[in-house]
């Protein structure tokens, strides 16, 4: 069994390293920011089947059984699986037992319940996941609940929603990032792809 969780901290870190090497080099060019990159579609596709994989055979991969950063790793690679709904909510539930057990992080649990929600069509509750808005700025999807965000987030150790938004806006000015040349097709083509792969009916 030792050997197992080996050889699974090992291609847990390679596929996580991987993914952070193509988007570096896609955000380079510039390419990354025109859509859901096909090069990186690929690879979360091809990381989240290896995923299924170990979690079939592991469970959770958590810090006692591959590491702490290899369980990040894992959280990684499954936040990125989001052309696969069904993986994503199996591993929530996976990663809320494992939160409960202090195996990962409470905030890694609640960034995958924000992501599914906001590609389920609703609001988010702790406000971890952005996109452009109409007005050409970064800013979180909707959040349930909206009065009461901040009141979570400290639940769980993040920071206060104000701070994270203005970071984020940053960060993307930072990076080169440009909001989407067409804001209204950008979101014609988002509902087009969560109905393709099964987010929304």
């Amino acid at each position: 069994m030792e050997n197992d969780s080996q050889s699974a901290r090992a291609e847990l870190l390679a596929m996580a390293a991987e993914d952070l090497r193509v988007r570096e080099e896609l955000a380079r060019s510039g390419a990354l920011f025109e859509g859901y990159h096909s090069r990186m579609r690929e690879l979360h596709e091809r990381n989240a089947a290896r995923l299924a994989v170990i979690m079939e055979r592991h469970g959770w991969p958590g810090k006692s059984l591959v590491g702490e950063d290899a369980a990040k790793s894992a959280w990684l690679i499954l936040q990125h699986a989001i052309s696969d709904p069904s993986l994503q909510r199996r591993g929530l539930s996976l990663l809320r037992n494992a939160a409960a057990i202090g195996e990962v992080s409470l905030i890694q649990a609640a960034m995958l319940e924000d992501r599914i929600s906001s590609n389920e069509g609703k609001g988010q509750r702790y406000g971890t996941q952005f996109d452009w808005d109409e007005h050409g700025r970064i800013s979180p999807l909707p959040i349930d609940d909206e009065s009461n965000v901040d009141q979570r987030r400290a639940e769980i150790g993040l920071a206060p929603h104000a701070e994270v938004i203005a970071r984020m806006r940053q960060l993307a000015a930072e990076s080169g990032e440009k909001p989407p040349h067409d804001w209204k097709a950008r979101q014609r083509e988002k509902l087009e792809w969560l109905r393709s792969t099964g987010w929304l009916a």
